[in-house]
């Protein structure tokens, strides 16, 4: 981990106490909630060498601030609870600051980008959601972006209890998830929202992962790459630019530089400054919802995608934590004809990472809107979201999983596909004919097929152009017509049969970036 940067908020807890010296994160404020059923750290800063300990639910637990002035102590597990309790910290058998109303329950952070940020007062029904979401055993948390090359200590931010007036600009999809846990659980639930719209991938995750990535085949050239982003680089490009200008614009066309300097796009940026403030508080797990910024690198991605779960979960130190996402909706216009698509091979990326476990995908490929990235329907999407966490960590028997590609069978000039994953069974949505699928023979082009369900599992396609069929894809377009589900209105997932090279191979970050 790298060195803790000590920066005080300005921003007081409610209840501390005046010129205390012991100083402990914003995370840790009044209204806050704690994971039940597994140990919670506590943090903070002192003096070096100075005894802290913090007293909550009868526990009462200390430790040594170090040479840097860190110190942190471990609650036990604690049992659910709607019971406001305060705790309380002392140092030099002084009471230093006290933490009010807090409630045990389950904690859920909300992360990725303009869709996980999505807010309550821009969706579907949004005056009828708003009006109604009074929740004071629901939590929320807010973390402030910041971006900074800097591992931050703090945030300028606190919890609050769920009113009309708080939820409002809280992430639409995380609240939404958050409140059918809270139905179905009947606990209190903690909500830590901290996404970024248009966030690359690689701003999640701190240069030391990044530079060890390049060891990864596909990530390899990261180190030029970063290199390219270090503040005498931009500076240099923004020189060279206004010289550019100032000669009259010769030769081909430029674009003026960005400054990503303090932006989401900066790799380590939302890593230091909106996530390492958070690490190691207590919670359930992570929901996500993320990859439009890197669509064009989706082979990529399949590697980004994987190292940034197993990294979060390094840090949380538990290789279990449940990492749930929403897949890329459906967006920009309808194409006449089958082809290749940039937003499928980034779905596809996000389908593969489901080989680690404790994960789950969310599909979203008939909730999209061609003009609009943003699509208002968050309901539908936290609801599939959340079939996850209720199936696969709380023990209700409900379907999970969208239906996937199993296997591929040829029969003369037909080819059967088989799902698995598949609860009831399919079922083609609005009219009987099944729509999304194409076909292609050896010459590895394309047509639109016919299809039809033959049995729970199956469906048979053909197309009268492609007298000798070998490869099907399903959805295969950034906004397909789609319309094959389980009956349990999950919709199956977008796929292909084939592993001919497709047209993110070989497109890396370092190619988006400024020349020299």
């Amino acid at each position: 981990m790298m060195k803790t940067v000590k920066i005080i908020s300005l921003l007081a807890l409610a209840c501390m106490a005046a010129g205390a010296e012991v100083v402990l994160p914003n995370i840790f404020s009044d209204y806050m909630l704690l994971q039940q059923q597994q140990k919670n750290p506590v943090w903070g800063m002192a003096d070096p060498g100075e005894r802290v300990t913090v007293e909550f639910a009868g526990q009462k637990k200390t430790a040594v601030a170090d040479e840097e002035g860190r110190w942190k102590v471990e609650l036990d597990p604690l049992e659910a609870s709607f019971e406001g309790r305060s705790m309380k910290i002392y140092s030099f058998g002084k009471l230093q600051s006290e933490i009010c109303n807090i409630l045990v329950g389950e904690v859920w952070m909300c992360s990725g980008q303009s869709n996980m940020a999505w807010s309550m007062n821009a969706i579907n029904d949004y005056d009828m959601e708003v009006a109604t979401a009074n929740y004071p055993n629901i939590r929320l948390l807010a973390v402030p972006r910041v971006g900074t090359q800097e591992p931050q200590f703090n945030i300028e931010a606190a919890w609050t209890e769920c009113t009309p007036e708080t939820v409002k600009n809280f992430s639409a999809p995380g609240f939404l998830f958050g409140r059918k846990l809270h139905h179905a659980l009947k606990v209190p639930v903690g909500l830590i929202y901290n996404a970024w719209g248009g966030s690359d991938l690689e701003a999640w995750l701190p240069i030391h992962v990044l530079e060890e990535a390049g060891q990864d085949e596909y990530l390899a050239e990261w180190n030029t790459y970063l290199s390219r982003y270090s503040d005498e680089y931009l500076e240099k490009q923004k020189i060279e630019y206004k010289q550019w200008v100032a000669d009259g614009k010769p030769g081909k066309k430029r674009f003026e530089p960005r400054d990503v300097r303090i932006g989401q796009k900066r790799p380590a940026n939302i890593y230091n400054g909106v996530l390492h403030p958070t690490i190691g508080y207590g919670i359930k797990g992570v929901i996500w919802c993320q990859g439009e910024s890197n669509i064009g690198r989706a082979y990529e991605y399949r590697s980004l995608f994987p190292l940034l779960i197993t990294t979060w979960r390094e840090w949380w130190d538990n290789d279990d934590l449940p990492f749930y996402w929403i897949q890329l909706a459906d967006h920009n216009y309808e194409k006449p004809e089958p082809g290749e698509s940039y937003w499928a091979e980034l779905r596809e990326a996000q389908t593969i990472t489901l080989k680690l476990p404790h994960t789950g995908e969310a599909v979203v490929i008939d909730l999209g809107e061609a003009r609009d990235i943003h699509y208002r329907d968050k309901q539908t999407a936290a609801a599939r979201l959340v079939r996850h966490a209720l199936g696969k960590d709380y023990g209700f028997n409900i379907a999970t999983e969208s239906p996937r590609f199993q296997s591929l069978e040829i029969k003369g000039d037909k080819a059967v596909v088989t799902f698995d994953h598949v609860a009831t069974h399919l079922y083609a949505f609005d009219v009987p004919e099944v729509k999304g699928f194409a076909v292609a023979g050896a010459d590895k082009k394309f047509y639109w097929a016919e299809a039809k369900i033959i049995g729970k599992n199956k469906v048979e396609v053909w197309s009268d152009q492609v007298p000798e069929p070998v490869a099907v894809r399903y959805g295969w377009a950034d906004n397909p017509v789609v319309n094959l589900y389980d009956r349990n209105s999950l919709p199956v997932t977008p796929f292909r049969s084939d592993d001919w090279p497709v047209g993110t191979m070989g497109k890396k970050t370092l190619y988006r970036l400024m020349p020299e």
